[in-house]
């Protein structure tokens, strides 16, 4: 992705390889019908597995079992159908067969948009399988293992999967990405496991792959002896060490009260922003066991529980915390022995694991490669980023994740979709613990918006941060990133723990943040601090992130808009939230910057004609002035000047002192920085930047931004409104651009839901920007992305009655 298009969660985007496509000026698509599937009632054998599987409208499943071995049974088989490629790939990966299947010198889209080498991903997951975590894990008893529940959830996800694998044969799957394809198999339910404890490390572990598989001891100098330390820098981006929010990843969520609702029930948003492609899409299903559980919504691949929805008293949504979830340890290692460090002033020895994996050679064949890990008692050793947290002759850096050790997710989110509550959601997170790294958002029929950080985080107490972070590095890290880098040397600076933990190491839910409010709770991936403006939340540990600190625009925005709905002031009728209402703020696109920052720039465009650049060379500014002054101050398909704003706006980003005048205020975190200093020369030339940009790439200065920034597929252009996380939208869209100079969505607004509660049970609305099935050949692969290209919602079906009145309804009986 070019940098200049935008970033996610207050960070760059990490780098994507750029996808060939077709020219630009293919045709738009109106939204077609939703595709009907065949009116089917197919009667299978009889057999210990049995569940109902009704399609409804763009091929949402609601599956039906009287046990949850039978409704993971039906989603299973029904998500293979959408999806079998997608999660056999995932599941290849997590088995450390990639280079076996795919060359050692391949890469792959993984977590994080970035690429990942076939050989070290193999490396670093074959550690994990050689170690036995997940076999382990899967042994312990509950909590900190699977739950009876959930393991029927599971056996029943791979019956139906393998189900679907044997009805139609490898060679007659109709995805071509893995039709006749070696690496295809009936899956087991370990697979399942380790695919869940994949998406654990999802913002620890599996950020630092390469700097993992990268760490050895160092090389004796020609002199003989062993490097030291890089001098210390004198400063560091915070993206370095990245916290949750700053993966690339984000979201946004509102749970609103019965305040803040017109008929005094609970309501709530959901807008995760995450990968358009990959094994990070979601899955819309409806699961239904009568009396134990009936819930709607979607989840992860492979994922057989829902992890963003409702059931019939209550809704949740995620959004990705600010909260660090690994901590290096720095080692003091002995002189002349880098494998060797000081504990407690004892002499301690790393021990090794060597890990072999089979890779396909250019000629077809299968070699063995092997790799070597060093661990300390703390953590495998790591080797990030050159020059900054290297190992020497002096020192080296041990990782150590929190979720190292959760396999607890599953359980986490299925315990959730069976609350009937806030009360209950609060007793089901506080059982499992598992919530690897996200905030909870939720609503509940009785009026209640709740809040939370409950996720799994190291016990770094800021008392220990004091003891514990003295030498240069770490001290750069932790003023720089945030980040705490402990003294490895000291038994007193080991991670603590709290009497009501799961287990030890992690923070106790007595310890977490949360707030339960009758009028509104938001996040948009700021810290804890200010879920609600009117009870800031004080008195955490920094390394969940911190308080009385800047909020982006977007959270800003967000907290803007439950304000002015709440105290009818923007532009809708009445007061407080109705269900459309919700829907028509969530796609008003407003861009946050441009309402404060505009006008500003169009004056200082009109006075300043030409500006001097760094490369000493003069641009023009006029041809801008009259572009910005008529765009509407919106991302929509048809709105002209974003483009050139988005641009400029990502260039004012890293300004010397930053682009505004009046700075931030933590006793008015809402409105302030604000005001756009046209004095600094740095404004002028970032307004150039834009415009040059743009010509270079062929792009019109009033270029409508749904003419530019789309998906293509199956050859047809989609025109996709929203804009950028640094622009302050809310829609938040991100993008790669293409060869024709297409800006391509790659994360951003990806399952959008809307859900109110009312005397007859929940009403939700929704729409899965890049639709249900990743399989080019299905009905279900670009039709709701036609959808949200026009701002159009699905109406979810939740009852019996509704979903027997859908026109598209199909229904398949599955036994064996």
């Amino acid at each position: 992705m070019d940098g200049r298009n935008g970033r996610t969660g207050g960070a760059r985007l990490l780098p994507l390889v750029a996808l060939m496509c077709a020219t630009a000026c293919e045709p738009r698509a109106a939204a077609p019908p939703a595709p009907e599937g065949p009116k089917a009632s197919v009667k299978l054998a009889a057999g210990s597995l049995s569940a109902t599987v009704r399609r409804t409208s763009h091929g949402i499943p609601h599956v039906l079992a009287d046990d949850f071995a039978g409704v993971g049974y039906g989603y299973g088989y029904a998500f293979a159908q959408d999806n079998f490629c997608a999660l056999m790939d995932a599941l290849v990966t997590v088995n450390a067969q990639r280079a076996r299947y795919f060359g050692p010198d391949g890469t792959y889209l993984a977590a994080l948009g970035s690429q990942y080498n076939n050989l070290k991903s193999d490396f670093f997951y074959q550690a994990i399988i050689d170690d036995g975590t997940v076999d382990a894990l899967l042994a312990k008893p509950p909590p900190l293992g699977p739950s009876p529940d959930a393991r029927e959830l599971v056996r029943g996800y791979a019956a139906g999967f393998n189900r679907y694998l044997a009805e139609v044969g490898v060679d007659g799957l109709t995805d071509p990405r893995c039709r006749g394809a070696a690496w295809v198999r009936p899956i087991t339910e370990r697979d399942l496991y380790l695919r869940y404890y994949q998406l654990s490390l999802f913002a620890s572990s599996l950020y630092f792959l390469d700097a993992l598989v990268d760490a050895k001891p160092p090389s004796l100098l020609p002199d003989g002896t062993l490097p030291l330390p890089l001098p210390v820098p004198a400063s560091l981006d915070r993206n370095v060490f990245p916290s949750s929010e700053s993966l690339g990843l984000g979201s946004n969520a509102f749970g609103l009260g019965a305040q803040a609702t017109r008929n005094g029930k609970g309501m709530l948003l959901a807008n995760p922003h995450f990968p358009w492609e990959g094994s990070e899409r979601f899955y819309e299903a409806h699961l239904t066991v009568p009396g134990k559980l009936n819930v709607s919504g979607v989840s992860l691949l492979g994922v057989p529980a829902i992890l963003i929805g409702h059931n019939e008293t209550l809704a949740w949504s995620h959004t990705v915390s600010t909260a660090y979830r690994f901590t290096p340890f720095e080692l003091k290692l002995v002189p002349g022995a880098p494998t060797k460090y000081l504990y407690d002033g004892q002499i301690r020895e790393m021990t090794t694991r060597t890990v072999t994996v089979q890779a396909k050679e250019a000629d077809g064949t299968l070699t063995s490669r092997q790799h070597t890990f060093y661990r300390s008692h703390l953590g495998p050793m790591l080797e990030y980023p050159s020059g900054l947290m290297t190992w020497n002759g002096l020192t080296g850096y041990a990782f150590h994740d929190a979720n190292a050790t959760n396999l607890r997710l599953l359980d986490a989110f299925f315990a959730m979709d069976r609350a009937a509550n806030v009360d209950e959601l609060r007793t089901a997170q506080d059982t499992w613990q598992g919530i690897p790294w996200v905030n909870t958002l939720a609503a509940d029929a009785q009026g209640r918006a709740y809040y939370a950080d409950m996720s799994v985080v190291p016990h770094v107490s800021d008392a220990k941060l004091a003891r514990c972070v003295l030498s240069p590095i770490p001290l750069l890290v932790l003023q720089s990133a945030g980040l705490p880098v402990l003294d490895g040397s000291r038994s007193d600076c080991a991670l603590g723990t709290d009497a009501d933990a799961v287990e030890p190491g992690i923070f106790g839910p007595g310890s977490l943040p949360r707030l339960q409010r009758a009028d509104y709770v938001t996040n948009s991936n700021d810290s804890y601090w200010l879920p609600n403006p009117a009870q800031p939340l004080t008195g955490f540990p920094r390394i969940l992130g911190g308080e009385k600190n800047q909020r982006s625009l977007r959270t800003r925005l967000g907290l803007k808009m439950v304000q002015g709905r709440l105290a009818g002031t923007d532009g809708l009728e009445g007061q407080g939230f109705t269900l459309e209402q919700l829907q028509t703020v969530m796609f008003n696109n407003r861009n946050y910057s441009g309402e404060l920052l505009r006008d500003a720039a169009v004056a200082l465009c009109r006075r300043t004609p030409f500006v001097l650049m760094p490369d000493l060379t003069f641009e023009d500014l006029r041809p801008a002035c009259p572009v910005l002054a008529a765009w509407d101050l919106k991302g929509d398909v048809d709105s002209r000047g974003e483009l050139l704003w988005r641009v400029f706006i990502f260039n004012t980003v890293g300004i010397t002192g930053g682009p505004y005048v009046v700075p931030f205020n933590a006793n008015d975190p809402v409105n302030t920085p604000r005001t756009l200093n046209t004095l600094n020369p740095q404004v002028a030339q970032a307004l150039g930047t834009a415009i040059r940009t743009l010509r270079e790439r062929g792009v019109a200065l009033d270029a409508a931004t749904g003419a530019v920034q789309g998906k293509r597929k199956n050859g047809v252009f989609y025109p996709v409104h929203g804009c950028s996380h640094d622009e302050g939208c809310f829609n938040q869209i991100s993008n790669q651009i293409l060869p024709d100079a297409t800006y391509e969505p790659v994360l951003g607004s990806s399952f959008v839901m809307a859900v109110s509660f009312t005397d007859s049970g929940p009403v939700a609305k929704s729409v899965l920007t890049y639709s249900q099935s990743s399989n080019p050949a299905s009905p279900w692969y670009a039709d709701q992305t036609a959808m949200f290209s026009q701002k159009q919602w699905v109406d979810r079906r939740f009852t019996e009655a509704e979903i027997a009145a859908d026109p598209a309804l199909s229904v398949t009986h599955l036994q064996e």
